[in-house]
């Protein structure tokens, strides 16, 4: 029993990390019609970011802000001069999916080529161990979980009750017509590349805080776990990325009490398996 409490607060952490991402990814997905498979990609630069800001004796925290606001701008800058212009020529959304795994390789390559491919780590202290019954948890990991939970909570408070978010909303059920109602639809998908950004580096930062050291390449995996969250809730809809991360997170680190470690993330590929076969729009995604 110790065991399994202890890999359901392993869980709730990765959870925490998968939801910011997940959330992200796809209401970028819903608003600006583009499926960023770079995504992970800008996370790990966000996450190395962190990390120079760090290795000046800087608190991670303080280069976690600057993480948010170096991919906030990337984010923008890989809209802006690489996305936009397709959407533009009026190319098909499987062009797009290419075009983005172009830029994964392009980031992931070059963050390579500028700082190597060695695994680093940040210069903090993990906090306290504090136990709750069977959970034991530290207090940055308690921390990544209230950051997630805020993040949730913003995002909620985001789509209901300001303007932009239900520009935001209106966006992405009708391009079109949200034009037509007054909204200014191009100002609303430059703020969502800029805001997804920022949260895509907030998500880099805290995967990297949670797993320890990180590479180059070590979002790869999470980008698959990212998709099964995103398609278990139903694309585009931002609740339902919230509850698949949490079906997720805990799945994979459940099982590896009881299965090895390296077998996990099947476990997510199955969930996914079987909800694209009963469900294929999602748990939360509106059914045609």
């Amino acid at each position: 029993m110790s065991l399994l409490s202890a890999a359901f607060g392993f869980g709730l952490v990765a959870a925490s990390v998968l939801a910011i991402a997940s959330v992200a990814f796809t209401l970028q997905f819903a608003v600006t019609d583009v499926l960023n498979l770079a995504f992970a990609s800008v996370m790990t630069a966000g996450a190395f970011i962190a990390y120079l800001v760090n290795s000046y004796g800087i608190s991670v925290w303080i280069g976690l802000l600057v993480a948010m606001a170096g991919c906030s701008l990337l984010s923008v800058l890989l809209n802006y001069f690489v996305y936009a212009p397709f959407q533009r020529r009026g190319s098909a959304p499987i062009t797009l999916v290419i075009v983005s795994l172009g830029v994964a390789l392009i980031v992931e390559f070059g963050i390579a080529a500028i700082v190597g491919g060695v695994s680093v780590s940040y210069t903090m202290s993990p906090g306290t161990t504090l136990h709750f019954g069977g959970l034991v948890l530290t207090t940055v990991q308690l921390i990544i979980m209230a950051i997630s939970v805020a993040v949730m909570l913003g995002v909620h408070a985001l789509l209901r009750y300001t303007r932009l978010g239900k520009a935001m909303r209106a966006t992405a059920a009708n391009r079109m017509l949200a034009r037509s109602c007054g909204i200014r639809a191009g100002r609303v998908i430059g703020v969502t590349w800029a805001l997804t950004g920022a949260l895509c580096g907030l998500a880099g930062t805290v995967f990297a805080i949670n797993t320890g050291s990180f590479d180059p390449t070590s979002t790869d995996i999470f980008l698959i776990l990212m998709l099964a969250a995103v398609f278990l809730g139903g694309p585009g809809s931002a609740y339902g990325a919230m509850l698949g991360a949490l079906i997720i997170g805990l799945a994979t680190e459940v099982s590896a009490a009881y299965i090895p470690a390296d077998y996990k993330y099947v476990i997510a590929f199955v969930a996914l398996l079987v909800m694209l076969a009963v469900r294929p729009t999602g748990l939360l995604g509106a059914r045609t």
